[in-house]
């Protein structure tokens, strides 16, 4: 599991780029914990294809996150699971620990 820090201002945005497998059933999910309040996350919509994705190959996710309340720290839990097996432990998972400035 990769866990990383990063600094933002009130407005200021960062996009996360995850490696997505939907072929295989999984979706990243994200969970925000401390100051909740202090950060925005957002799936960006996936940019047509242009024809060359083989089926089944992996696809990167974007998301933004981007900081609201000063003073707030927040950590995001991103977690690659398969909803209809809620039991299986995340095929990978992902932190990212934010401070918003």
């Amino acid at each position: 599991m990769e866990v990383r820090n990063v600094v933002l201002g009130p407005g200021e945005s960062y996009a996360l780029r995850l490696t997505g497998r939907g072929a295989r059933g999984y979706v990243w999910t994200w969970q925000v914990t401390g100051n909740t309040d202090a950060v925005a996350v957002t799936e960006e919509a996936a940019e047509p294809g242009s024809g060359g994705v083989v089926p089944g190959a992996p696809v990167e996710r974007t998301y933004t996150v981007r900081g609201r309340s000063p003073g707030g720290r927040a950590r995001i839990r991103f977690a690659q699971v398969r909803p209809p097996y809620p039991q299986e432990a995340p095929y990978d998972e992902f932190v990212l620990d934010v401070e918003v400035t």
